[in-house]
């Protein structure tokens, strides 16, 4: 066993690694999206997070971020993989009743169900003590009403885990809770948002028009708010950063590999260091943000959600930072034919973007270690 299996993965996390990386070439930047998906589901990489007794790998965050970095790397990244089995599958494996682990694990464990995640809304953006959409009880179940905005592909998704607010009949204060609404319920109505970025995976605004769910439609404890909120959230921020890595290091590996061979007087680009020093700096910033991204997901995986929730808030701002400047640089080393569409870089000038924007900004993140992490008084 080398020293990197022994201390930064397992034997078992590196075969995982070179499985999935093999598979990703296999597929390659031209991939089709659904052969893909098909085939890493029926791998088990799709729920190596999930647990076994329901078709999952019975691992953890570590390996699935480990799965959709791989695949980023090879240029085949999978954008739901952060929401279905992430966030969806986490909150319904660690809170869900015995039938909702029975009805949904298996399906997201195979890739055979998918499931998208509804928390952001207009007016409350990343301040989720501001969400308006509510839920109220009813004879047989819910009702729920209200609006979410940015939602990924709630058109392939059977449904959507949407993060509503309860009244709590002590206090009268909202509280927030977890309701699956399926895709074809009355009511549920979704609009596309004409976005630049160029996905598979379409971006929704969703109107909930008393939208009637049975009693089993809400995930977990209704008293349990924000912990079961962040159980999902500290996930979708390490899978964020494992799919910012993936992006970069895809990025870093076509330039490095056009220093090599483009020859314009008598030596490779590479050869001269205003080229290879700043590739040299953001491979260096991308392995840096690896080790927290993995110091996250083993804090998640123990069971230390405080910790989680610190590291892998860290781990996406620096994955997010250094894989726009890994793409950047990219760009920049090809010149010209870094815009081509023949190379695969210029749509990654944009997509590196929202590591950095979604699915919480860096100024947010730059608010939690300031206050929870330093200390420092709140401005707001």
């Amino acid at each position: 066993m080398s020293v990197t299996e022994g201390v930064l993965e397992t034997e078992e996390q590196t075969a995982l690694r070179s499985a999935v990386a093999a598979l990703g070439r296999r597929h390659g930047r031209d991939h089709d999206h659904e052969a893909l998906w098909a085939e890493a589901g029926k791998l088990g990489y799709l729920g190596v997070n999930l647990p076994a007794e329901y078709g999952g790998g019975g691992a953890g965050m570590a390996e699935l971020s480990l799965v959709l970095e791989e695949l980023g790397a090879a240029g085949c990244p999978l954008l739901m993989m952060i929401v279905s089995p992430a966030i969806c599958g986490t909150v319904i494996a660690r809170f869900g009743t015995d039938a909702q682990k029975r009805a949904w694990l298996p399906g997201l464990s195979d890739g055979s169900r998918t499931m998208a995640f509804g928390i952001t809304e207009p007016d409350a953006g990343s301040n989720s003590h501001r969400i308006t959409t509510t839920a109220r009880r009813a004879a047989d179940g819910w009702i729920l009403s209200g609006s979410k905005v940015f939602v990924s592909g709630v058109d392939i998704a059977d449904a959507t885990l949407i993060v509503g607010r309860t009244e709590d009949a002590r206090t009268g204060t909202l509280k927030p809770c977890l309701f699956i609404v399926p895709r074809d319920a009355p009511g549920f109505h979704r609009t596309p948002i004409d976005m630049e970025l160029t996905a598979r995976e379409k971006q929704f605004e969703l109107t909930l028009d008393e939208v009637r769910l049975p009693a089993d439609a809400l995930v977990g404890d209704e008293d349990a708010g924000l912990l079961q909120l962040f159980a999902g959230l500290n996930p979708e921020r390490i899978m964020t950063a494992a799919f910012a890595l993936g992006m970069g290091r895809y990025a870093i590996e076509r330039a490095v590999r056009y220093a090599k061979e483009r020859q314009v007087w008598k030596a490779p680009i590479g050869a001269h260091q205003a080229i290879a020093h700043p590739l040299a700096q953001a491979h260096i910033e991308l392995e840096l943000a690896r080790l927290m991204m993995r110091k996250a997901a083993v804090l998640y995986d123990a069971g230390d959600d405080t910790g989680a929730g610190e590291a892998a808030n860290m781990a996406k701002y620096a994955a997010a930072e250094a894989c726009v400047k890994a793409v950047d640089q990219a760009v920049h080393t090809l010149g010209g034919n870094g815009l081509t569409r023949e190379f695969g870089l210029a749509a990654l000038v944009t997509a590196s973007r929202v590591a950095r924007i979604a699915p919480v900004s860096r100024e947010m993140i730059l608010n939690y270690v300031s206050h929870q992490t330093l200390g420092l008084p709140k401005s707001y």
